[in-house]
């Protein structure tokens, strides 16, 4: 692999290049992305030239897709007329069946990979971009044979998913959008919903509160520019994650109404600090 392209070098596409190149890459990283984009990459020198599309993709033996979900799903119709055979495609886009499907009906000249590094910042933008950003993350791959692991194409960039300090997981597209509807969709609404809760309300400009309240609306300052296109394409799996959240909270009204059976309260908080240990001794 000596040429990526990079479609989209914003903060995980920025974060891939400066990843891989801390690790040992060589070769020339282009970037295809806005005009304000691309001057702040190089300016950054997270990459190394910047090239419109075509070009881009002609040359590239990696093209890596970090753009928006939907307009990874037009990239991939482009793409095809571009690409070279021998290369690989990518994408790093929230869910994966729309996409892999697209891709499914679009490339026929290479090979298409899903992928997906389970990593992120609140903050958007190649400004925010950095090296590390996927230490001990796992990153999703969402083949649709096991056999698409095995290419040469493939094999290669698996290489380099240990070496910017990540791990490979295999998942079916539907599993893998079932999966982050309740562990990473889930909790950014919950997040967004307190502290729309909130907003306006004049107990928090008291300023008395704790660094619960901070720690609980950390995500609420995601932009809905990404998270509009991850609940357009993950909207049934999303809903099942909110229908079983909504539950949990009317037994806990329940429980709360119960004033004198402690006990239903205290097994949702059992049951609740065991996950959260689980989460905590993974990462």
């Amino acid at each position: 692999m000596q040429t990526v392209a990079i479609f989209g070098v914003g903060l995980i596409g920025g974060s891939f290049a400066l990843a891989i190149r801390k690790a040992g890459f060589a070769g020339r990283i282009i970037g295809v992305s806005s005009d304000e984009t691309i001057r702040a990459a190089l300016a950054a020198r997270v990459i190394n030239e910047a090239l419109p599309a075509q070009p881009a993709a002609e040359q590239a033996d990696l093209v890596y897709l970090a753009q928006p979900i939907h307009r990874i799903i037009d990239s991939l119709a482009e793409l095809n007329a571009w690409v070279r055979p021998e290369a690989l495609i990518t994408d790093a886009g929230s869910t994966k069946q729309a996409i892999v499907d697209r891709a499914r009906q679009v490339i026929s000249r290479a090979q298409f990979l899903g992928g997906h590094p389970m990593a992120g910042r609140e903050r958007r933008g190649v400004e925010a971009a950095e090296a590390d950003l996927f230490q001990g993350r796992p990153y999703v791959l969402t083949p649709r044979s096991a056999s698409e692991l095995e290419t040469e194409a493939a094999r290669e960039f698996l290489s380099w998913i240990p070496r910017i300090g990540s791990f490979p997981v295999v998942l079916d597209p539907e599993e893998h959008d079932r999966t982050v509807a309740f562990t990473s969709h889930l909790p950014q609404l919950a997040a967004t919903a307190l502290a729309a809760t909130l907003d306006g309300r004049p107990e928090p400009l008291t300023g008395v509160y704790g660094p619960a309240l901070v720690d609980s609306t950390r995500l609420a300052l995601s932009s809905f520019e990404i998270w509009g296109d991850i609940f357009d394409t993950n909207r049934r799996q999303i809903l099942a994650a909110v229908e079983s959240y909504v539950a949990k909270l009317e037994a806990f009204r329940q429980a709360l109404e119960r004033s004198s059976d402690e006990g239903a309260m205290r097994r949702h908080f059992d049951a609740a600090a065991h996950l959260a240990a689980q989460v905590r001794d993974k990462n």
